[in-house]
């Protein structure tokens, strides 16, 4: 059999994975395998940051469904990773980090960009690999991919020193994996599904509160079913919006620290919590001990055995993956005759959390098409008319991020890309990029903020270098907007350090080789943007809004849901 280098059998391994697309930064650990690339078909993507490639990798992987691949060299191209990494591992992202080492004879010696990648990230990986044999090449990497994709997704990193990937040895790929350590539970106990089954039933308000884990499991179809069947109405958090179509009744939209009252509301008076693949992030549930008062019955749908019972300890407890669990749920409300009676009842329970949201809606409509300085909220209409809807979003972290949240209704899944746990600035723009690659007949949008961009706004560069069609809309307020809402109401107008001067983007642009406009009156919006999308290729946008904007409502630190601000 012929012999392959350590670094052909990388690239044969990602081959036969189907692996189409690779995003990364060449160095000179990484090297070998780099020049095994070259003779492949996969398409490499050369990046301006390795967190760039990081964060599309995770773009790619959350359009997709499968994992992105990232390849960088050792040291500074290794640890410049780190963050999409962790971003990755906080937001349940199925990524397989390939980096190149020192050689294994300079390992502990403080060679020449040599880190301990494996201690770095071993905190914020499912797993990571030193490999030291080139005989381990392929396995390694076909566990790398099924632990990345299996169970609760995350990333993996596969160490790679540089004479391992120089080293010879046959090229046979395996056809399975058998982790004795590793062995996510898929189907969920039958006799804990009939039990949550029962608490619904005998319910007099139950909410289906649903997470990022219903996406990953591919389980929005099912979701929607069993909403509906019911007449359950359901609430989402930021990782879980579009899992049921945002036009539907029954979806309540976004809860949690900025939530609306209406939905924030039904959280605070159901009898009856249903969380599926949410994990009671503490941005949503504000302080625990007043999470849900009024909840006789809590119940928990997650495939990761440790989010159960982490933060808020909940009565029925099912592991398992969410679309097994739901379709066997259907089945068992399907079985039930006696439960169709309980519909007229929830009925009521919906139609007064309509009144709430019909009481306090999340912004007053009306009169900020007409005043003489551009908001946010005609932002995202236009941008919804131009698209009808039809779009992947993705945003930065900050105020224009949770604008996004409350008001751009999305209507299925995968189709807002977002950093929630970690809450990374700078992820936007790649994220946008690495979906585009992932779906390349879909409108990209990438909406962020003037300090967000500038994290990575050198990715421009590669979007024009691949002709990436994707629009950049910039909410620019000359200020970091949600450090400074917080000065203002809760460290007394103390604006320390959040004011931001910024470049001209449109000449910014230019320079890139992309196409910029600017926008400064409400009275230029819809054209202007009207014509920045009709631009082929990359596109940024440099919208100015008022400094003086604010996210509303917002739960204070450490209060709860019952204690929202307004205004």
């Amino acid at each position: 059999m012929k012999k392959l280098t350590g670094a052909q059998i990388v690239i044969e391994s990602l081959i036969a994975e189907g692996v189409d697309v690779i995003f990364g930064y060449p160095g000179g650990a990484i090297l070998p395998t780099y020049d095994a690339l070259l003779d492949s078909k996969i398409r490499h993507v050369l990046v301006r940051h390795e967190q760039g490639a990081t964060h599309m990798a995770e773009g790619y992987a959350r359009v997709s469904g499968r994992p992105g691949v990232v390849i960088v060299t050792s040291g500074p191209g290794a640890t410049n990773a780190v963050t999409g990494i962790a971003d990755a591992y906080m937001d349940s992202t199925p990524m397989v980090v390939i980096s190149g080492q020192v050689g294994t004879s300079l390992i502990g010696n403080d060679a020449f960009q040599e880190v301990d990648f494996v201690g770095i990230t071993r905190p914020c990986t499912k797993h990571n690999y030193l490999v030291k044999d080139v005989r381990d090449v392929a396995r390694i990497v076909k566990e790398a991919f099924y632990i990345a994709g299996t169970g609760r997704p995350g990333p993996v990193v596969i160490d790679m020193p540089k004479d391992v990937q120089q080293a010879e040895h046959p090229f046979s790929y395996p056809n399975k994996v058998d982790l004795r350590g590793f062995k996510p539970t898929i189907r969920g106990n039958p006799r804990q599904i009939e039990r949550a089954v029962e608490a619904i039933e005998q319910s007099e308000k139950p909410l289906l509160y649903v997470g990022g884990g219903v996406q990953w499991s591919g389980a929005a179809a099912e979701l929607t079913a069993l909403a509906r069947g019911l007449g359950i109405p359901v609430t989402e958090t930021l990782m879980g919006l579009g899992s049921v179509p945002a036009s539907d009744s029954l979806c309540l939209g976004m809860l949690g620290m900025h939530g609306s009252y209406g939905t924030n509301t039904a959280v605070c008076n159901t009898d009856c919590l249903i969380a599926v693949g949410a994990r009671f992030d503490d941005r949503v549930t504000g302080r625990i001990a007043d999470f849900a008062p009024n909840a006789r019955s809590i119940i928990h749908v997650d495939i990761d055995p440790s989010s159960i019972s982490k933060n808020v300890k909940v009565d029925v407890p099912i592991v398992g993956d969410i679309k097994a669990v739901l379709t066997d749920m259907l089945d068992a409300v399907r079985a039930r005759e006696s439960i169709g009676k309980r519909k007229a009842v929830w009925a009521k329970w919906h139609q007064q959390i309509l009144e709430w949201k019909r009481e306090r809606p999340l912004y007053e409509n009306g009169n900020h098409k007409e005043r003489d300085s551009v908001s946010p909220l005609h932002v995202i209409e236009e941008m919804h008319r131009l698209t009808k809807g039809d779009c992947i979003i993705a945003t930065d972290v900050g105020q224009h991020q949770m604008w996004i949240a409350q008001l751009f209704p999305f209507e299925r899944p995968r189709s807002l890309l977002t950093s929630g746990g970690l809450g990374t600035m700078g992820y936007g723009l790649p994220a946008g990029i690495g979906a585009k690659f992932a779906a390349p007949d879909r409108k990209v949008i990438v909406v962020t903020g003037d300090g967000s961009i500038q994290m990575n706004i050198q990715e421009l560069g590669t979007a024009v270098q691949y002709g990436v069609d994707v629009k950049v809309v910039i909410l620019n307020n000359y200020f970091l907007g949600m450090v400074r809402q917080w000065q203002e109401r809760f460290y007394q107008e103390r604006y320390s350090y959040s004011a931001m001067s910024v470049p001209n983007f449109v000449k910014l642009a230019d320079a890139y080789g992309a196409k910029g406009f600017r926008i400064e009156k409400s009275k230029e919006l819809a054209a202007t943007m009207k014509e920045a999308f009709a631009t082929p290729g990359p596109v940024l946008i440099d919208i100015v809004i008022p400094k003086e904007e604010a996210v509303m409502p917002m739960i204070p630190p450490g209060g709860s849901m019952s204690e929202m601000l307004f205004a």
